[in-house]
């Protein structure tokens, strides 16, 4: 099957009514996706089971590593049922929110979220339809009733978003429904999940230990959307499998003018400590209805990608828009032209306190080595992906080629930056297998005879110990 040209930065696709069939699934393949996300926020299980199930299939047929990305919805605040078409309000007005289910009027209106009234202090900010209703807290009985005051008014309308950009929220990143929604995703062939309001690193701890008691091999990415999870970035990126810039509510929760370079802090400490890390929302928003994207969202995908970051997400544009094919091939252009001047700023440094020290210091200069001599290719072997997200992280100018034993984790290291996946199953000898695989890649047409390539390995071979070995190899 021909695929566009695969980009280093990959390409992650929201399914949804657009795109869920088999034929837009193998379309959207070719035309350069990597990843597909699945949002639990909608759908049944039923639903979500069939698009799985026809990715499987493709990546079986067509020996191809597409990844899933199963999406946990996390706790949804929202105002309840309004009376009429919705409801006015003005700036001075006092509103009166309470935990009690009923109709919204001036005089009362339902919060879903039950421990509101415990959990919020007079003065602080209370956002309504992503940001469209400002309100400010003048009064809370601390059990099931909060009197807040409209600084910017409008008409508000039922079952909006709420966010609480400045409350200690006691809320569990994980709602029942989440768990529902973890005990069908771990019975699947899936590859990545995503965590929804995550603050801590806690949050991110529970999960992953979640999937461990099922045996399942998924890696969880954390998502930031909360400013309790800037404040501490650091232990969240260390606990997790990767990380999310989620700037939906991000961006209603801190100040706007803070976000983009709370997106280039957050690539520049994922890259440093090997976690993929994907931008996401509204990157080609206006293409779920336009043609074309807007010179913004040019702009956008193009920063991210010489940001640094593994991956740029679609949301609407490909699970609800008009033109999913046409999204990916117009964001594949964006990537391609970036990526021809991007130059990492991004050193790695290996931590000598760390248990996997010499191994690190290992890949930090397989990459480094690469850009020295001019290498052609860097090519690893791995069962855990640990080869592949050190290599990745020095964003090398070499392409890196990653041979595994382990389908799952082929898929799982295609949301990497710059990782092109094969499956290897041999592992006799190191000389071998370097011949082994330099091979297969000749045969693909990945690497010519006379191209200097980077290999590493763990020696011996078959012992599968840490990465301990560099060799610069001559393609014969």
């Amino acid at each position: 099957m021909q695929i566009e040209d695969q980009q280093r930065t990959k390409i992650v696709a929201t399914i949804g009514p657009a795109s869920d069939s088999y034929d837009n699934l193998l379309e959207l393949v070719k035309v350069g996706v990597n990843v597909f996300r699945l949002n639990f926020s909608h759908g049944k299980h039923e639903d979500h089971l069939k698009v799985i199930n026809r990715i499987n299939y493709i990546n079986e047929k067509y020996n191809l590593h597409i990844g899933i990305l199963c999406d946990l919805q996390g706790p949804k605040l929202r105002v309840g049922q309004m009376e009429g078409d919705g409801l006015p309000i003005a700036q001075g007005d006092i509103l009166t929110f309470t935990n009690e289910e009923c109709i919204g009027t001036k005089d009362k209106i339902y919060m879903s979220y039950e421990k509101f009234a415990e959990d919020v202090q007079v003065g602080e900010k209370v956002l309504v339809d992503d940001g469209k209703i400002v309100l400010q807290v003048v009064e809370t009985n601390k059990v099931d009733t909060v009197r807040l005051e409209v600084k910017h008014g409008g008409i508000l309308s039922s079952r909006k978003g709420v966010n609480l950009p400045n409350t200690n929220i006691t809320l569990p990143s994980m709602t029942e429904k989440d768990e529902r929604d973890l005990e069908f995703i771990l019975g699947q062939n899936i590859h990545w999940i995503a965590l929804s309001f995550v603050r801590k690193a806690k949050d991110v701890k529970e999960l992953i230990k979640k999937i461990r008691d099922k045996g399942h091999p998924a890696k969880v990415i954390a998502k930031i959307e909360k400013p309790e999870a800037i404040k501490n970035i650091k232990s969240i990126i260390k606990a997790s499998n990767g990380i999310m810039v989620a700037r939906g509510d991000l961006g209603i929760e801190v100040p706007m003018e803070k976000l983009p370079l709370i997106q280039k802090d957050i690539i520049k400490r994922c890259i440093q400590r090997a976690r993929p890390v994907i931008v996401a929302t509204q990157m080609m928003d206006s293409m779920i209805t336009s043609p074309s994207p807007t010179r913004a969202e040019i702009t956008d995908v193009a920063n991210a990608v010489l940001d640094g970051a593994d991956a740029v997400m679609l949301s609407g544009e490909t699970s609800v828009g008009k033109h999913p094919l046409l999204v990916v091939k117009a964001m594949n252009k964006i990537i391609a032209e970036a990526e021809k001047f991007y130059n990492s700023p991004h050193t790695p440094k290996a931590n000598e306190k760390s248990r996997t020290f010499l191994s690190d210091v290992i890949c930090f200069n397989a990459g480094k080595t690469s850009d020295e001599i001019k290498a052609k290719a860097i090519i690893g072997m791995t069962s855990s992906g640990y080869t592949a997200f050190k290599v990745s992280s020095c964003r090398p100018k070499a392409n890196i080629y990653i041979f595994s034993d382990q389908q799952y984790m082929l898929s799982i290291l295609n949301l990497v930056w710059g990782v092109k996946c094969f499956y290897y199953d041999k592992f006799t000898s190191t000389d071998e297998t370097i011949t082994d695989v330099t091979e297969i890649l000749k045969n693909a047409g990945e690497i010519k005879v006379g191209e200097t390539i980077v290999n590493t390995g763990s020696m011996p071979l078959h012992q599968r110990y840490r990465t301990n070995m560099l060799k610069i190899t001559t393609v014969e």
